[in-house]
């Protein structure tokens, strides 16, 4: 059962929009004292009495420019975040378990704006939850923070949180933001994986290699991503206008496919220990300069190389049921 403050924080939370790009302006930005700021007040009070009992004139006088001095600090911290656009880029995936960056970029059209902090409602939840920024005046500057996904797949930002207590301390003056953009997390890869399967050709594959030898050419194929221009067949090319590849024995033996069926001997063939192995064999894969493919039960990505290849199979193992 959720406590009265979880309770109020969900409640509050279902009432805000969800935005990449939050403007800070007199109905998003609340004002309260701090402890300090309470403090100071009682010591007002005690001010105020102790000139009246004693009717201290100077007494007065030091209250009223006490007091004067707070209000302007009130208006002061208010004004440091009315005015400020906040807007998140997209994050970058990263693997389940490490921090993945977050940035906000702060926008100030007017005066300088200092001691600023960013941080995440929720402060306990997260990895590096809070960062402090000052705003160069009529100019844009970043403020970084971090989560931790603990599983694969889309997580959603968590409620941000901007606040100040400039000049002194008095006031708190912040804004509740809820960001509309999501964290793709990958598979982790297995520490230590066995090696690469070797069952990486078909049948039809395999008798094209015995009928072939070095270069020979064995056919055409269609160009995909990570052939290189040495073997578009231009000839061809010029007369279908369809970019094709030559086939060769050596470039069929290169062939891998990663395969959902090579991982069962992982124990209790639990689906998220296989994801992390073929998230592991996908890296080997790419180190080793391998022209690759992966499969998976209802889903298949072609063979290729390159870094664009290895993010699409990632973010294929990443969304996979």
């Amino acid at each position: 059962m959720l406590s009265p403050r979880a309770w109020f924080r969900r409640w509050w939370q279902s009432r805000l929009p969800l935005t990449d790009t939050w403007v800070l302006g007199q109905r998003n930005v609340y004002i309260l004292p701090t402890r300090a700021g309470i403090t100071f007040a009682g010591t007002l009070a005690v001010m105020t009495l102790a000139s009246i009992n004693y009717q201290l004139n100077l007494g007065f006088a030091l209250t009223f420019l006490l007091v004067g001095a707070a209000l302007v600090s009130m208006h002061l911290t208010h004004g440091n975040l009315r005015g400020l656009t906040l807007h998140l880029r997209p994050a970058s995936p990263g693997y389940a378990g490490d921090a993945a960056l977050l940035e906000v970029v702060i926008t100030n059209p007017g005066r300088e704006r200092l001691a600023l902090a960013l941080h995440f409602e929720d402060r306990g939840a997260h990895g590096r939850a809070f960062a402090s920024s000052d705003a160069a005046a009529q100019g844009q500057t970043s403020a970084h923070v971090s989560i931790v996904p603990p599983r694969r797949g889309w997580h959603p930002v968590p409620a941000m949180v901007v606040e100040t207590v400039f000049p002194f301390g008095l006031f708190r003056a912040w804004t509740v933001w809820r960001p509309a953009g999501r964290v793709l997390a990958w598979p982790r890869p297995e520490a230590a994986p066995p090696a690469l399967p070797g069952g990486g050709t078909s049948a039809s594959d395999e008798r094209a290699t015995r009928r072939s030898s070095g270069s020979e050419l064995d056919g055409v194929r269609p160009w995909r991503r990570g052939d290189s221009m040495r073997q578009v067949a231009w000839k061809k090319v010029a007369r279908s206008g369809e970019l094709v590849s030559r086939e060769t024995a050596g470039t069929v033996q290169r062939e891998l496919w990663l395969d959902w069926a090579d991982t069962q001997g992982i124990p209790g063939s639990d689906a998220e220990a296989r994801l992390s192995r073929l998230a592991a064999w996908v890296l080997q894969a790419e180190r080793e300069g391998r022209n690759w493919g992966l499969r998976l039960p209802g889903a298949a990505r072609p063979p290729g190389q390159g870094e664009a290849h290895r993010r699409a199979a990632l973010d294929l193992l990443a969304l996979w049921p």
